[in-house]
Formats: C-alpha cells, sequence, structure tokens
C-alpha cells in the first residue's frame, strides 16, 4: 500500500517503488518461451499447453480438498454504481458506520478528537494511528482469550501506514523546512504502527463499537521496544547503539499489509521502511564494498534523505537512530544498522497488552506487503506466502520447521517462536508454459555462500537480511509489485495483486532504465489516454494473478498459475479487458485481498487510473480454479493464459470510497454479519485551505481522517450472500 499516485503507477514521495534490482534474472517478462509465441498461440499452441498443464488438475494446495469445499456461493445484493461521491457507499438494505478514525482515544480518560491538531505527541500513545491499511478480527472469550467462533466480542487489531500530509496530525500542516519540529516529528513516530482495540455489539443488532477502557486496547509504534527471533537474534547485522548485542529493538513501521497466525496472533508487516531512514553524503568511504552492495539493493544510497526528516529533529536518541551513517568506532556507538532492524514480519500478542512484539527474522527482510497463512493441517508445516512490493521484485513464501498442533492455539508468542523462528525461505521462479518453482534460500544452497561474486553471503542471518540479493543469486522471476495475496480457504489456491505498471514499453521496443517489456504473466502493453491530455502507459489498471501448490502438501517445490483477473474500464478494447469486465464490475490498481471463510474474495483497489471516473472501490467475488479460462492474446501482442470471464453472477462492485482515498484492510467477525473495511488519505490531494474531502465528519470545516468502518445488513444477516 502507499499514498494514492495522481497517474497510474506515478510514485509519491512515502512509497518505495523504485527500481532497485540491478540483477540480470529473466524478468517475468522474459519467460515467453518458443512454445508461447504469438504465432503458437493462433494454432492454437497455448490452448495445447493450457491443456497439458492444467487440463487433468486434480490437485489440492495447503490443506485444501476439492472434495470437501464449501455449498456453491451466490452474490445476492444490487451492484454499487461507480460515483465521485464524498461518502461511503454500499448496496441498498446495508448501513456504515465508523468504528473508529486517526486521533480517537483508546482510552476512557483522554479527550475526543479536536480537529485542530492540537493533541499532543505523548497522547498518541493511547490514540488511534494514521493511515488506517490492513487489520483482522480475533474472538474473544469472556475470560480474556482467543475465542475463534467468537463474534459478539474480539479485538480488532489495525496497521497504521504512514502520516498523510498535508493535513491531520499537526495544527498547520507539515512545517515546511529541511529540519523537522521535534514536537511534529514525536507525533508522527507515535502516529504509526499498529492500533489494538476491543469492539463489541449491542445487546440487539450486528453493528460493533471500540470499547475505550478495555485492558486490551493498546498502540505499538515506531518508538515500542521489540525483540528479534531467527537468525538475526544476535547477530552483528543488528547491532546499534541501543542494542549493542542485536537481540533488541525499537519500533515498527509503514505497516501496510498484515497478516494472522493459527495461534491467534497478529502480523503487521513493514513496507516502506526505506522512507524513514536517512544516510549522510559521504558514508560510503566508511563502509566495505560488500555493505555498500547491500545498502543500494535496498534503495539506502549515500546522501540520501529520508521523506519524513525524522533524524533532522534533534540530537535526541529518539530522533538520531533515524540516520543509518556511521558516526562512531563501532555499530554499537551508533545507528550505521538501524536499517537492518525494519523491513520484518511483526507478531503481536492482541491477548497479552504487557507482551513484547517479535521481529521474526526467518521469514525475509524486504519491503512486506503482507503475510498471508496457508490453511493450517495437523502434522503439516505452516506456510506463510508474502510479495515484495517494489517494482521487479520478488514473491516470497516460508514454511516451518515445525508441524502443525492445534493444541498451540492461544499460545500466544511461544507458538509463535515455535513456528516463525525456525524454517525455509523460498522464492518463486514463474514459467511461461503456466508452471512454476519455489526455490529455496538457504546460506550453503543454490550459491548463497561467501564465494557468492555479487555479495558474500556470511551466514543465514545474512541471507534473510538481504533476500533481495538472495532472490537475485537464483535466478527469481521479477514481478512488478506485488501487493495483497489470500489463500482460498477450500481449495488452498493463492492469489496476489499485481497492482498496475505504467513503466512497460511495447514487445518490440528496447527498455531503458527500469522500463519493462510485457511478459507472459504481466502481458498488457497498451495507452490510455485521460482528459484528452496524460497519456498512461503499459498496464496502468493491474490484474490478480493466482497459483496452485503441487500435491496436498503445503510445502511443495512447484505449482500451476493463471490470471485470474484483469482490471479495465468497461469500455475498453476487448485486449485490454481480458476478463469481460462490465459497469457493475469494472476496477482498476486491486491492491488489498481477502478471502472470507467461505471463500468470497473480496478486492479493494488503490488507483490513479479509473478516478477520473470513480472514487476507489471493493468488490465481492466468487472466483473458479487455476486453469478454467483459456489462452489469449494481450493488447501490445503477448499471449497469456486468464481466468474464466467475470459476470455479474461471480464478480459485483460492493463498496465506494469518499474521495481521494484507497479502500483497504478488511475484517469480517466469524458469523459474517459485521464487516470491517479502512478507509484511508480521504482527501489526500486538497490542503488545510482548499480541502477535497470532509469525510468521515461530512461537515464544512472537519478535517479528512482515515478510519476503519463498520458495515452491517439491515435484516441482520450474513455480508453479500
Amino acid at each position: 500500500m502507499s499514498l494514492k499516485p495522481s497517474q497510474a503507477t506515478e510514485l509519491s514521495p512515502m512509497n518505495d517503488g523504485t527500481d532497485v534490482n540491478p540483477s540480470s534474472n529473466t524478468h517475468i517478462d522474459d519467460i515467453i518461451a518458443v512454445r508461447m509465441s504469438r504465432r503458437g498461440v493462433l494454432k492454437g499452441g497455448i490452448a495445447a499447453t493450457t491443456a497439458a498443464v492444467f487440463g487433468s488438475l486434480s490437485m489440492t494446495a495447503c490443506g485444501g480438498d476439492d472434495d470437501n469445499d464449501a455449498k456453491p456461493l451466490a452474490l445476492n445484493f444490487d451492484a454499487v454504481a461507480k460515483n465521485k461521491l464524498d461518502m461511503v457507499t454500499v448496496p441498498t438494505g446495508y448501513q456504515v458506520s465508523v468504528l473508529h478514525a486517526l486521533g480517537d482515544p483508546l482510552t476512557a480518560t483522554d479527550a475526543v478528537w479536536a480537529n485542530d491538531g492540537s493533541e499532543t505527541p505523548a497522547s498518541y500513545n493511547n490514540r488511534i494511528g494514521c493511515g488506517h491499511d490492513g487489520m483482522h478480527y480475533f474472538g474473544l472469550s469472556d475470560n480474556g482469550s482467543f475465542q475463534a467462533n467468537r463474534s459478539d466480542k474480539g479485538v480488532l487489531c489495525v496497521n497504521h501506514e504512514y502520516v498523510v500530509s498535508p493535513y491531520g496530525l499537526h495544527p498547520n500542516g507539515r512545517t515546511a523546512g529541511a529540519t523537522r519540529l521535534a514536537s511534529e516529528v514525536e507525533k508522527e513516530i507515535n502516529a504509526h504502527g499498529v492500533s489494538v482495540c476491543e469492539v463489541t455489539r449491542a445487546a440487539s443488532g450486528t453493528a460493533m463499537s471500540m470499547t475505550r477502557g478495555s485492558r486490551f486496547n493498546r498502540r505499538i509504534t515506531s518508538a515500542t521496544p521489540m525483540a528479534f527471533s531467527g537468525p538475526m537474534k544476535g547477530n552483528t547485522l543488528a547491532r546499534t547503539k541501543y542494542s549493542p548485542d542485536g537481540t533488541t529493538t525499537r519500533g515498527t513501521n509503514n505497516n501496510c499489509g498484515n497478516g494472522y497466525t493459527p495461534w491467534g496472533t497478529y502480523l503487521t508487516c513493514e513496507e516502506n521502511f526505506t522512507n524513514v531512514i536517512s544516510r549522510a553524503a559521504g558514508d560510503d568511504a566508511k563502509r566495505s564494498a560488500k555493505e555498500i552492495t547491500g545498502l543500494k539493493r535496498y534503495n539506502l544510497a549515500e546522501n540520501k534523505k529520508s521523506s519524513y526528516l525524522w533524524d533532522t529533529a534533534g540530537t535526541d536518541d529518539l530522533f538520531a537512530r533515524w540516520s543509518a551513517s556511521v558516526t562512531g568506532a563501532s555499530a554499537a556507538e551508533d545507528y550505521r544498522n538501524i536499517f537492518n532492524t525494519f523491513g520484518w514480519i511483526v507478531e503481536i500478542d492482541p491477548f497479552d497488552p504487557t507482551s513484547t512484539p517479535l521481529k521474526h527474522s526467518a521469514l525475509g527482510r524486504f519491503a512486506h506487503e503482507g503475510c498471508w497463512p496457508c490453511n493450517a493441517v495437523a502434522g503439516k508445516p505452516i506456510v506463510f506466502y508474502m510479495g515484495d512490493d517494489s517494482r521487479n521484485e520478488y514473491i516470497f513464501k516460508f514454511v516451518s520447521k515445525a508441524l502443525w498442533d492445534s493444541a498451540d492455539v492461544g499460545k500466544g508468542h511461544t507458538a509463535g517462536l515455535k513456528y516463525m523462528s525456525e524454517g525455509t525461505l523460498y522464492v518463486a521462479r514463474f514459467n511461461a508454459d503456466g508452471s512454476g518453482q519455489w526455490i529455496e534460500l538457504t546460506h550453503g544452497k543454490n550459491g548463497l555462500d561467501a564465494s557468492n561474486a555479487t555479495y558474500a553471503f556470511a551466514d543465514q542471518a545474512d541471507v534473510v537480511t538481504h533476500a533481495r540479493l538472495a532472490g537475485d543469486a537464483v535466478g527469481a522471476t521479477k514481478m512488478d509489485r506485488p501487493e495483497w495475496g489470500a489463500v482460498h480457504p477450500t481449495n488452498g489456491e493463492i492469489y496476489m495483486t499485481l497492482t498496475n505498471n505504467s513503466y512497460r514499453v511495447a514487445p518490440t521496443a528496447t527498455p531503458t532504465g527500469s522500463q519493462l517489456k510485457p511478459d507472459t504473466a504481466n502481458p498488457r502493453y497498451y495507452e490510455d489516454i485521460k482528459d484528452g491530455s496524460t497519456s498512461q502507459k503499459g498496464n496502468p489498471n493491474g490484474h490478480i494473478i493466482r497459483w496452485r501448490e503441487a500435491g496436498s502438501d503445503p510445502a511443495a517445490t512447484t505449482f500451476t498459475w493463471d490470471i485470474y483477473l484483469f482490471g479495465a474500464e468497461a469500455g475498453a478494447a476487448a485486449d485490454v479487458n481480458l476478463s469481460g469486465l462490465t459497469d457493475v464490475n469494472d476496477f482498476s490498481s486491486p491492491d488489498g485481498l481477502w478471502f472470507d471463510k467461505n471463500g468470497m474474495l473480496w478486492i479493494q483497489t488503490d488507483d490513479g487510473a479509473y478516478t477520473d471516473v470513480t472514487n476507489c472501490m471493493m468488490l465481492a467475488a466468487v472466483p473458479g480454479k487455476v486453469g478454467d479460462g483459456t489462452a489469449v492474446v494481450a493488447a501490445g501482442g503477448t499471449p497469456t493464459l486468464k481466468g474464466a470471464n467475470a459476470t455479474n453472477a461471480t464478480v459485483r462492485r460492493f463498496l465506494v470510497g469518499p474521495k481521494d482515498c484507497e479502500v483497504t484492510g478488511i475484517a469480517m467477525t466469524p458469523d459474517r454479519k459485521t464487516m470491517f473495511v479502512n478507509i484511508q488519505h480521504p482527501g489526500e490531494d486538497g490542503s488545510l485551505s482548499a480541502p477535497t474531502s470532509t469525510w468521515p465528519a461530512g461537515q464544512s470545516g472537519a478535517r479528512p481522517r482515515s478510519a476503519t468502518v463498520v458495515i452491517t445488513r439491515s435484516n441482520g444477516g450474513e455480508i453479500a450472500v
């Protein structure tokens, strides 16, 4: 997730999507084999390949079982029309309420939001943070423990990705200048991270409200003490002035997508952490060649100033730690390694407010969009899927060493250490024939050792800390900013959004810089003219890829894939609108993705290519299976494998958000009667003097705020069915 771009993939200062992958790996744009040539398509070549790969497919994945699928789903609501209203629009028969918004107090004693930025920095240790993003609902038992099937009372964990500029936290917006005010920076540090709060249903109805003053309510911020698990714990790469032994650190930052565990803990994911770290001019002279390679691969060259400039607010350790420059005689005397302490999966126990969050290093360090578990199966490993949300980066999965035991439900970080501190990290390679492999990223295997010519991997901590370099070394497939993922609860297939890419060139052109040719899994190249002037070339509308693991083994090292849906405007040409979208279900830039327990897929957008027509949205879908579609040729002439076309019966628009927003984050109670959705950065394109939104207050003079909304059905029934 990120700030909504003004064009299809124009990156904001808060988005670290810069191409920093210099490897010569096969990009997914180079995997078009001879058998997948356009001539082959026209003669039925891909159709034959499709039949060979998918025709007799009878596999299950990640514990799914096709013979035990839930009863057929059917969408039961009228599609919401595209619109540019400054409100959350839902189908007839549904209602929306605000659960909490930026600045709302978690305690019973703190003052309510004042709408003028006057709240103190310290108060944000007890207030809802900024930039609502990924979230998850956990049922809460009467004795205060995890109860998976509880719907009337629970704990909701919500990410706060970043501080929205220009308004929100501060009285007059962010003060201009190259040096930040300490008071503003401290408030921003405390507004990042995660909010945990108890939510409860009223005596009647299915709506829920936040329980102010609950003992479970807490904030995890960019200053909260945390501990390492896995290979990085105690490693030299983690040593800082704060933790000379490299076992602990402070803060979680730029928390975008999320995950959860079968044992009942929350996973928050650090994405654009480069945005908060600066590095001084001349710092390369104080570093080894190996260090410089690692820093540049993660987009932290010397003399790079962070977007936030937190390190400029003073010499206090709260601010100085945001500079990765060498200033002392050793790593124990400065924060040269602070950069290595971000970019991880962080586990939070929502049922133990006194617990210290864990950064699980075994799952790798990169721009984590989220962390999605496969279906837990007794006696099988726990598997997590992750995308690196930056151009030309990779898709990863982690397979635990420990095998799942349901007796670990409710054991919090004890279970987390069991399943997430040891295991195998893999990176994906996608092949043009619809097959794929998972390549192991273990020190001493596949060339990941000290003899590697590009980067000498010293140990497993070095491999996971520099997972991008490891992916380069083993020949992983370059992808286009993998965003959210989701695992089907019954058949185990995995879906992941590839939100868009305007840096593509025609198949016959020569790429320059970070430009890419179209490819089988990212096949479209076309030009989209907006307002008669703004030209967006490439794939401005994005698509959703999916894959199916071989057999029923969650640790499988091979898979098959196709493209589930292509985002497009309803009126686009057929080779652009490859999924046959219409006015009831056309969308652009898919981002958030989530399956409910019945297997309905929810798709959210973070768009800049279609916002001249409609605000961002959320759709409900009844997906098929990998291989249910056909072979086609996309705009620009590139062949691909796509899923079955969308219809009004299988994909339908459920929600449209307010002006300038991103629709992101979704959760639901187990009984499917209460839905939570996050609305991020409404009014982003405005200013204090010229606001473009007043949501959620909806009245003149109100500052727009990111917020979590509650959606329920008027008749108290299940959502969407």
